[in-house]
């Protein structure tokens, strides 16, 4: 563990303060957390306050398209059995967010961040973390982030010379492009349901062949790497070739798969996987994701899912019909303001189920959903959508500034 005799200079406590006043000030008014705020107000007064935060911290940084924030959690839990742990829990995760979650952790021993998908390079090379997990790259947010393959390049250069041990998904070509620049890498057998940004090769842009599990160009010869971890149905298989059972209240294999990866992340730092598996079972739900709430007397379960991988690996996990299911998708600037990636999604898979559709942009769902041959309602808001919804419990999925509109309404 780095050491922690350089305490924070005069600037940088000054910094801190003010962003943790600032954040005061905006939980006071209502408008959220205040981290990222708080983050902007501490950097602006010393934009080297990260590294500063980062330095007595083993950091660990988990970066992907989906499941980074849970992953984030499992992990977290995991390390608590070797000492205190402070994370951007709430899913904050550009550098602004980050700061104000180190800002809370000068007695911590590990840092367990999550880190938005642009900001891996610039964040690992403020923090110099101990260990990166890296699960997946698929197309999200294009009008933002940019296309996947440019992304793994820049990732591929900005991990290049890095110290940390990198944790990464053998499964994903586009994560074993990016993982292999670094010197010490740990291949876990995570999976990869969603492969419809993985047929090209990332080194020549040749045809990616798959025999059974494996991957590889015949073009060039990049080839899946052999993994030392492997998520196996219900257990996790260690390099010693031991099964650790998994038992999760989470649901779907997805979780699994970041239990998988979480338990060989906890592994690099000394906690057995037997431990690191037994802890994760403590986490019921991440930031409301998978909670079930009563709303006008009728269960509702919470989904998120913000790209067509991340719908896709939600349909695999609600309850089979004639489960009622509420869909609702925004296009605001968190969610990316494009939603032609609707077309993307296999919304067929919710055949047989009774559909509404709410959210800002619930008639560009509903013109897909017209077109996948499905019945639906379009409702003006959740509460209709409860109100006319069939019996049993409701399944509701919906994109990310959606997912927080409804926590708000029905109070979770």
């Amino acid at each position: 563990m780095a050491g922690n005799s350089d305490p924070l200079s005069p600037r940088a406590k000054l910094a801190v303060t003010a962003g943790k006043a600032a954040a005061a000030v905006s939980r006071a008014a209502g408008r959220g957390s205040g981290s990222v705020i708080g983050g902007k107000v501490a950097l602006r007064l010393d934009p080297d306050l990260l590294g500063r935060l980062a330095q007595h911290l083993d950091v660990i940084l988990v970066s992907a398209t989906n499941g980074k924030t849970t992953t984030t959690r499992l992990i977290a839990e995991a390390l608590r059995a070797a000492g205190p742990v402070v994370s951007n829990a709430l899913g904050a995760n550009m550098p602004a967010g980050i700061t104000s979650a180190l800002a809370g952790g000068s007695d911590a021993r590990y840092g367990v961040i999550e880190v938005d998908e642009k900001y891996l390079a610039g964040v690992a090379r403020d923090t110099e973390p101990k260990a990166i997990a890296l699960l997946n790259l698929s197309r999200d947010q294009l009008d933002r982030a940019a296309e996947t393959r440019m992304l793994a390049e820049k990732w591929r250069e900005g991990l290049a010379g890095t110290k940390a041990v990198v944790i990464a998904n053998a499964d994903d070509p586009l994560i074993v492009w990016a993982a292999s620049s670094s010197a010490n890498v740990v291949w876990v057998a995570a999976g990869q349901e969603w492969k419809d940004d993985a047929w090209s090769c990332p080194s020549c842009g040749g045809v990616l062949q798959r025999p059974g599990d494996e991957w590889v160009c015949a073009e060039c010869g990049f080839r899946r790497p052999t993994p030392s971890w492997a998520l196996n149905g219900d257990y996790v298989l260690d390099p010693h070739g031991a099964a650790w059972p998994i038992h999760l209240q989470l649901p779907g294999r997805a979780n699994k798969a970041n239990a998988a990866t979480s338990a060989a992340v906890a592994a690099t730092f000394g906690v057995p996987p037997q431990v690191a598996l037994e802890r994760m079972y403590q986490v019921q739900a991440v930031a409301g994701r998978y909670d079930v709430v009563t709303f006008q007397e009728r269960q509702m379960r919470l989904l998120l899912a913000k790209n067509p991988a991340g719908w896709l690996e939600t349909f695999s996990l609600i309850d089979p019909p004639p489960t009622p299911v509420i869909l609702s998708v925004n296009a605001r600037g968190a969610d990316g303001t494009d939603t032609s990636w609707l077309w993307d999604v296999d919304y067929t898979r919710l055949a047989g189920h009774p559909i509404c559709v709410i959210g800002d942009r619930k008639l560009d769902l509903a013109v897909r959903l017209e077109v996948a041959g499905l019945d639906f309602r379009v409702c003006a808001d959740v509460d209709e959508a409860v109100r006319i919804a069939p019996p049993g419990r409701i399944e509701t999925i919906a994109n990310y500034t959606a997912f927080q509109d409804l926590r708000r309404r029905v109070g979770n």
